[in-house]
């Protein structure tokens, strides 16, 4: 299924999006403007684009795996989500990011990513005295390996 999605960009400088290389169906964001950022500054980085998401959707936004080796940056909400309300002439996309160290991003470096999902359905919540699956012991029950 495909699904269209009106974007505007910030300028003509900002590269098209497009998925990762053919690899993922997670989809590159870009730093929309030359950013200087000193260590323990916030910053929140322009993406230069705004979307118009399909009804019903939302758009989760995360670093990217090489965004702290690359720029020593993290994104301080850890996971941005935007849902489809955010829509408009001036909701323009940002990543808010703190500064681990010293660091120069440049226009149309690839900061974060993001990917489309549908709402979560309606849940109904129901009190019991008791859970029964298996009981795995709790936290970090898993181990170590």
């Amino acid at each position: 299924m495909n699904i269209e999605i009106r974007i505007q960009y910030l300028n003509d400088k900002i590269k098209p999006l497009e998925y990762i290389d053919g690899k993922s169906d997670w989809i590159d964001l870009r730093a929309a403007e030359d950013i200087s950022m000193k260590k323990g500054e916030f910053r929140l980085i322009p993406l230069g684009v705004a979307m118009q998401l399909p009804a019903g959707y939302e758009a989760h936004i995360v670093p990217r795996s090489s965004t702290f080796k690359n720029f020593g940056i993290i994104q301080t909400n850890h996971m941005g989500i935007i849902d489809e309300t955010y829509a408009g002439p001036n909701d323009w996309w940002y990543m808010p990011a703190l500064a681990i160290r010293d660091t120069e991003i440049h226009a149309n470096d690839r900061v974060c990513q993001f990917r489309i999902m549908k709402h979560q359905p309606q849940l109904t919540f129901r009190t019991v005295d008791t859970l029964n699956a298996p009981d795995r012991g709790g936290l970090g029950s898993t181990g170590k390996n």
